[in-house]
């Protein structure tokens, strides 16, 4: 696989393998390390350069059962991670939608989850890492040690160098079922008020909003680790596949499937109601199909993730009214408030706010066009789009989102790049 998750670029790239952590790097001067390629759009190609795939690095280094710190190499996954430290009685602090991320791209993409709001993003967990560098130093990073260097690879998009291993902290818990509420809402307002409300008694928040419909109604879960129901990891790999004929053929994704789905989807889960369910269908949903991206045909999907702040979060409304009215929305439209613990990355998409997690199904011309004027409300409000999502934010974007940039790039390895950087570095 040489592209990334959204399926929308076709980059021309050499490729080589990591196995051991001893390996050399290749001397190549335009080259990125990457992992599973979870990304969605171009942080983690190198058109035109090479590519060093690290999955082959997924082995665990070290594991203090009584403290839930865990070493180990940059490509071993979350879904490996929750596997191995759950049935311990250990769950990863931070997790994205997807357990198929490596460790490596949660730190160089610095994700967050559902429970931002309590906990922050996944670089708050990390203890120490080893950064191998294009003129041969080997570093240890952390926050006494090499601390600048620390900053800038968390969140760093894979450009300060190469992470060989990292140590993070788990969380402990006593149970693997998640004891779940789901509460149909019915505006942008009803939204808010339930997060503010169950932030304060939940550790997980997130919301699924339907996109095409003006009136922002969607449906809120929180969700807390169960008080009983054993340690079961229930993580065992997904089975079921989409078949290659969807992603070649039409694209299961248009706006009548949209519609019907939406429609359904809330009669379901209209009004409120209390469930348990296990770790691996609480947050990672999606897994459980592999290549699920293939539902939007060859010509691929972008997603378009921003963040707001609380006092600007009404221009929301302008984006929902602005994806109803170009029809091109999508049945995976995520809406969740985001809290105020800092991260330790000088790039960091995480802040206080409101952050929208939308795809858009690749229509050209027309679904450029939508991306740029949601880019332009946002930043408009003062808000950030998140690099490990973005496939067309403009430069000068990506200076406004981060106010650290400057900073950051002093500590860029000079033979690292990608796709991503050359976009929006081009100066």
């Amino acid at each position: 696989m040489n592209d990334s998750w959204g399926n929308i670029c076709r980059p021309r790239q050499t490729q080589s393998n990591l196995n051991w952590r001893t390996d050399v790097l290749p001397v190549a001067d335009k080259k990125l390390v990457v992992g599973n390629r979870r990304s969605y759009g171009d942080v983690c190609i190198n058109d035109g350069g090479a590519i060093i795939d690290a999955t082959g690095l997924n082995r665990f280094i070290s594991f203090d059962r009584s403290t839930g710190i865990v070493r180990c190499e940059a490509g071993v996954t979350l879904w490996q991670v929750a596997k191995f430290a759950v049935p311990l009685g250990w769950f990863l602090p931070v997790t994205p939608g997807t357990g198929f991320v490596t460790v490596a791209g949660a730190v160089a993409n610095d994700v967050h989850g559902k429970n931002h709001h309590v906990a922050g993003s996944f670089g708050c967990f990390v203890k120490k890492l080893q950064l191998r560098r294009s003129n041969g130093d080997e570093l240890v990073c952390s926050e006494t040690e090499n601390t600048e260097l620390f900053a800038a690879t968390i969140g760093g998009l894979g450009l300060t160098g190469f992470i060989s291993w990292v140590e993070f902290a788990l969380k402990p818990i006593q149970h693997s079922m998640m004891a779940v509420d789901s509460v149909s809402y019915n505006s942008y307002e009803e939204f808010l008020a339930l997060s503010s409300e169950s932030e304060k008694t939940h550790e997980y928040c997130v919301s699924w909003i339907d996109c095409l419909d003006k009136s922002g109604r969607g449906v809120f879960f929180r969700g807390k680790h169960a008080e009983e129901g054993g340690l079961d990891a229930d993580l065992e790999a997904a089975k079921r596949s989409v078949p290659a004929l969807v992603g070649a053929g039409f694209p299961l994704v248009n706006q009548l499937s949209v519609y019907l789905f939406n429609a359904t989807y809330m009669r379901a889960h209209a009004g409120n109601r209390q469930y348990t369910e296990t770790i691996a269908k609480f947050f990672y949903p999606l897994d459980s199909l592999l290549n699920w991206n293939r539902i939007y045909g060859r010509k691929g999907f972008y997603q378009f993730q921003c963040v707001v702040p609380l006092e600007n979060a009404e221009v929301l409304k302008e984006v929902f009214a602005c994806i109803s009215a170009a029809n091109q929305g999508s049945f995976l439209s995520v809406l969740k408030t985001m809290g105020s613990i800092a991260s330790p990355a000088l790039l960091s998409f995480c802040r206080p706010g409101v952050t929208l997690a939308i795809d858009f199904p690749n229509r050209g011309k027309k679904t450029m066009q939508l991306l740029s004027t949601l880019e332009d409300l946002v930043m408009h409000a003062g808000g950030a789009i998140y690099p490990a999502k973005d496939a067309t934010m403009s430069a000068a974007t990506f200076e406004k989102s981060f106010p650290k940039l400057a900073e950051y790039i002093q500590y860029v390895d000079p033979a690292f790049t990608s796709s991503f950087w050359q976009r929006v570095n081009a100066k």
